[in-house]
């Protein structure tokens, strides 16, 4: 197929649309498992075996695999030819994670990294966007676990969520909790966690109580003999639990409009105080905001509320409280083997608190929940590094899910790991409990992985031809690196594959992991802009432990996370142990 582009008024330059043909490896490979240029449903057990690794492969595994080719008229009867066997290698069935919870959900919630987000009612930045139930339900259906809303009163006796102190909008509390139940379990059955940040008087916490109660039902998770430290994921499917800090009964006598409630709560206070004082004073001007965003939801209903239920008081909902002890970060930290309980602390006062006690914040997190959250001044719904947050054990990292950027790729790429379920099980020297691991000390590198980049398709069915340059097809360029925070450790990239929207590389890169288990992939696409910067294409971010070795189709997303339709890579992945390789080695000299 004939591509033209437009050099000048009258001059018109012309491109072939080439096939992509399978890579020599895929030839090989093909050979060696076919006889006389049919693969059969055997031969493809075999090689899902050796090759892809797949030793529990089945014949429903073989058998799938051919039930998606046959609508391809490319496809014989007797088994696959080379062409149908590329065009499995490049297909979803081919994918480089598990698309299968497969790690054990059995252990305590503490054992667990929770996907978590942050102030998930915002649609945008964090001073003047709007709030909506739109971001809560995005969130969900991406597999996030844990959302955080902030509670505040409204007239009439009503309680809704907003980012206090500034020009951001509110919405009604109970739009949020009703979005939540309809989402929170349509890509994961496992817990969702809501955490509010309660600027409320004891008469509107009963009220919230009530919310809570009337809307989530028998969904709704009641703290009972059992305490956190024996719930498991696993025990808590399609559950929901409610944690905050316990209520104090002087808040009771104090006034809505008080000082108190323009603050956030004690417990996100730390390192924020210079952004405080702003915040204060745009609150009378966002107060006309909040009017008018309570009088587009008036006239909601509680459902059920004239039903008969037993209301329970607003302290007894709460699952996993949370709050800092009086003190300094040595009680913070202090174990109670009696009860489980949930610590926030910001980015910097965690970046702090590491400095010194690493090895006491590792401790308490084999029982404890700890949440991370950004500071107050990423006006922008920037995030930090999360790496931080967990090799020290924290479960909860709390992002902003309204931006992109590295971090946020990190974050994404780390959730996909065990079937997206948006809970991965913390590895276990973090989990040792007659082992303090110390995070300061480098791991020792104990895994080689060997990427081999093929080829690109797709993107000339998900862009327009002229996206990337106006007068020729793209260049493009893979980026690849190891991450073990938000720079990578190494990166190294691939030759530039000129004028081609079906891209060929074949090129082979090796990279030393030393944690392979907080470590993550990162790839990138870019078109190669000669006189500029280049030109965005895809990325993708692997968790590296959840690896599938072999020849496998690697989806490709945007800058927000979004997964392209069409393009994709198509790359090898070989991971071994690093004494393993050294032995090899020896042998061969």
């Amino acid at each position: 197929m004939e591509q033209p582009f437009r050099v000048c008024i009258i001059c018109i330059r012309t491109f072939v649309h080439r096939v992509l043909e399978p890579p020599d490896d895929v030839k090989k490979l093909f050979q060696d498992y076919s006889q006389n240029g049919t693969m059969s449903m055997d031969d493809l057990l075999k090689f899902l075996s050796k090759v892809q690794g797949q030793n529990n492969a089945k014949e429903e595994d073989a058998e799938a695999i051919f039930n998606s080719l046959k609508h391809l008229n490319i496809f014989p009867r007797k088994g696959l030819n080379l062409e149908a066997f590329y065009r499995y290698l490049l297909g979803d069935l081919n994918t480089p994670l598990s698309p299968c919870v497969h790690q054990d959900m059995t252990a305590p919630l503490a054992h667990y990294f929770m996907y978590t987000g942050h102030n998930s009612y915002l649609s945008g930045n964090q001073l003047s966007s709007k709030s909506s139930v739109r971001p809560i339900k995005k969130a969900l259906k991406n597999g996030v676990r844990v959302i955080e809303l902030d509670l505040w009163p409204a007239r009439n006796n009503d309680v809704v969520v907003r980012h206090g102190g500034t020009l951001t909008t509110s919405v009604k509390l109970l739009r949020c909790l009703r979005a939540i139940k309809e989402f929170a379990f349509q890509v994961s059955e496992y817990p969702v966690v809501i955490t509010f940040e309660d600027h409320l008087t004891v008469s509107l916490q009963d009220k919230v109580a009530e919310m809570v109660t009337k809307t989530f039902r028998d969904m709704l998770y009641r703290p009972g003999k059992d305490g956190l430290e024996k719930l498991s994921p696993e025990s808590l499917k399609k559950k929901i639990l409610i944690s905050t800090k316990p209520p104090r009964e002087y808040l009771e006598t104090q006034d809505s409009n008080s000082p108190h409630d323009s603050k956030k709560s004690s417990e996100e206070q730390g390192g924020d105080e210079k952004l405080h004082s702003s915040r204060i004073n745009l609150f009378s001007c966002s107060s006309m905001c909040f009017a008018k965003q309570d009088r587009i939801d008036e006239g909601e209903q509680l459902q059920g509320e004239d039903e008969e239920m037993t209301i329970p008081k607003y302290r007894d909902l709460i699952a996993i409280p949370s709050g800092k002890p009086k003190g300094g970060l040595e009680e913070w930290l202090r174990i109670d083997e009696k009860e489980v309980r949930r610590l926030s602390l910001s980015e910097q006062e965690l970046d702090k608190a590491t400095r010194t006690y690493g090895k006491d914040i590792v401790r308490f997190t084999k029982n404890n929940l700890l949440r991370v959250y950004p500071k107050g001044t990423r006006l922008d719904s920037s995030n930090y590094d999360p790496f931080v947050g967990w090799k020290h054990g924290a479960q909860m990292v709390a992002f902003n899910m309204q931006g992109y950027g590295m971090p946020l790729w990190i974050m994404q790429g780390m959730f996909r790991a065990n079937g997206g379920c948006g809970y991965v099980k913390k590895p276990d020297f973090l989990l040792r409990e007659n082992d303090d691991f110390d995070p300061s000390v480098p791991s020792p590198v104990y895994k080689i992985l060997k990427v081999k980049i093929y080829s690109g398709e797709g993107w000339h069915l998900d862009f327009r031809h002229t996206h990337f340059d106006q007068y020729s097809p793209p260049d493009f360029l893979v980026k690849v690196g190891i991450f073990v925070g938000v720079h990578a450790s190494e990166t190294k990239r691939t030759q530039i594959a000129e004028n081609s929207w079906l891209p060929e590389w074949n090129e082979e890169f090796e990279f030393e992991v030393a944690a392979p288990e907080l470590s993550v992939l990162g790839i990138e696409v870019d078109d190669d802009d000669t006189y500029g910067s280049h030109d965005f294409a895809g990325q993708t971010y692997l968790p590296i432990s959840e690896l599938r070795t072999g020849i496998r189709a690697v989806p490709l997303y945007d800058r927000r996370g979004e997964r392209y339709k069409s393009a994709r890579l198509l790359m090898r992945f070989d991971l071994k142990d690093s004494r393993e390789c050294s032995e090899r080695q020896k042998s061969q000299d």
